[in-house]
């Protein structure tokens, strides 16, 4: 079995602690290597190692800085085939799947490269009697990124671009379930230019997160995963001085209202409910049709749908809708909620439970389900699922829809689909969540806009990637100046006799 390495000053480093993690194929249900898990003393020497050459990146003009972007940028193209492959390999999503969740994090790398811009200050002249006011943005130092398992390649991404661009250092520790496509582009970058421990990759478990949470060197943290681990991050992390932008779970809904062009709802949902597997933050899991009639019949057009689905291997060709879950606990966890929901009293229209597919008995497959039916008080409602299910509440009128939506304690993304302005005008204004489409259904704004949820999907004020990126990983410093000029009383104009 291949044993993973950390990347250390733009080496790969075998760990030392003796303790690993088994990454698996997710189709086959194989372990094909082990991650090392570090201890809090290899994680403290990375960050030393940071620190040291944090100084001279920092000093980098920004547009030398930037420069180093544009050369990734190139190379990650260049690499797209393999990152995807690699990424399929250990996550399961299809090979196009794979290659959007590089492209998305190669749109953070693309505006990164204008950092210059975005690290300008501010300049007022004359602001009091020969007095000028600047501010400077300026890097916080050493910054860390947690990104989760289920984009390997965006998330990380999304944190390191912006870092590095900033004139940080940055120890990322991406998920030891997906570790491979990280340390690839950790390669890439210094290919690029980045000098050597400026990013350092470090692989492990809740200790060294907690080494990270708490190392004094370390400014700053940026999270993506689950709600309650996104909250004890924060907390930690706010605890002991850093800054943080914590991102969690989601319970996202589509109000499908009666006017609405049902066919492409209907698409929008089955692409949104099922793409990778179900495994997005910005998921749709929940459909929420205006009246009984508006139901009816968006259940006639989502389940031939839903069964024409083609699940599969990411080997099996360009046209398979989706691979298998991360992990055997997590399919069984998928398949333990869709059968609460039944015994909750949800109508279980379409049942992935028994999916098998042969040859890939030992995957981590699971078919796609959908519900109608459901209530708030059920446990499928309540619970972000993670996996390819679909949930419908039905709606008496759009009041009752957007209050399902407002009393909901996430807030990462929701969608409307509607051919009255009006409403759709109505909903983006009162609704309290972070990212809205209007007959979008996967509502994530592009890299030079900003990324961020509300409500218990986000702890923190800044989000992730755009403008606000820039502002996270830097530091305002303004400065009061005064020069004095002029003639100074006193002054002579003719020679003076030497003495």
């Amino acid at each position: 079995m291949k044993e993973l390495t950390h990347f250390i000053n733009g080496q790969h480093v075998k760990g030392t602690s003796g303790r690993f993690t088994e990454v698996f194929n997710p189709a086959t249900g194989e372990a094909i290597a082990k991650t090392p898990l570090a201890t809090v003393e290899e994680l403290n020497d990375a960050v030393a190692k940071a620190a040291e050459a944090q100084k001279a990146w920092g000093a980098t003009n920004p547009q030398r800085r930037a420069r180093v972007m544009m050369k990734f940028g190139a190379l990650i193209n260049e690499h797209m085939d393999e990152l995807a492959e690699m990424l399929s390999m250990e996550h399961g999503k299809t090979l196009p799947d794979a290659r959007g969740d590089v492209q998305r994090g190669l749109e953070v790398v693309e505006v990164c490269m204008g950092a210059p811009h975005m690290l300008k200050g501010e300049y007022t002249d004359n602001g009091g009697p020969g007095i000028d006011l600047y501010s400077m943005r300026q890097p916080l130092g050493v910054v860390a990124g947690i990104t989760p398992f289920n984009f390997p390649a965006m998330i990380p991404l999304w944190k390191m671009a912006p870092a590095l661009a900033c004139g940080n250092a940055m120890i990322l520790k991406p998920s030891e379930r997906v570790p491979s496509t990280s340390l690839r582009l950790a390669e890439l970058i210094i290919e690029a230019g980045l000098p050597e421990g400026v990013l350092q990759v470090v692989n492990g478990d809740k200790e060294v997160v907690d080494a990270i949470l708490d190392n004094e060197d370390i400014a700053a943290v940026g999270f993506v995963g689950s709600t309650p681990i996104a909250q004890y991050i924060y907390g930690r992390a706010a605890s002991n001085g850093k800054r943080a932008q914590c991102f969690g779970g989601a319970k996202n809904h589509m109000i499908i209202m009666p006017d609405a062009d049902l066919d492409k709802a209907a698409d929008a949902l089955v692409g949104a409910g099922f793409g990778a597997a179900g495994e997005r933050c910005m998921a749709i899991s929940v459909a929420v049709p205006v009246g009984q009639e508006t139901a009816d019949a968006l259940v006639e057009k989502l389940v031939p749908r839903i069964e024409k689905l083609k699940v599969g291997p990411y080997t099996a060709g360009e046209d398979v809708d989706y691979g298998p879950v991360i992990t055997g606990a997590a399919k069984s966890r998928i398949e333990g909620l869709i059968s609460s929901g039944v015994d909750q009293g949800a109508k279980l229209v379409v049942d992935g439970r028994d999916f098998t597919l042969q040859g890939y008995e030992n995957g981590f497959f699971v078919g796609p389900s959908m519900f109608d039916n459901v209530t708030p008080d059920m446990d499928i409602y309540k619970e972000e699922i993670f996996g390819p299910v679909l949930s419908q509440v039905r709606a008496g009128s759009y009041e009752e829809a957007l209050d399902l939506v407002i009393d909901n304690p996430y807030g990462n993304g929701t969608a409307i689909y509607t051919a009255d302005g009006d409403t759709a005008r109505d909903f983006a204004h009162r609704v309290n969540v972070g990212m809205v489409g209007i007959n979008f259904p996967i509502p994530v704004p592009l890299s030079y806009h900003t990324f961020g949820g509300w409500k218990k999907s986000a702890f923190g004020d800044l989000n992730q990637y755009g403008p606000d990126a820039f502002r996270f990983y830097t530091k305002t410093k303004t400065v009061t100046a005064r020069w004095f000029s002029g003639i100074k009383e006193g002054g002579e104009f003719n020679f003076k006799a030497m003495d």
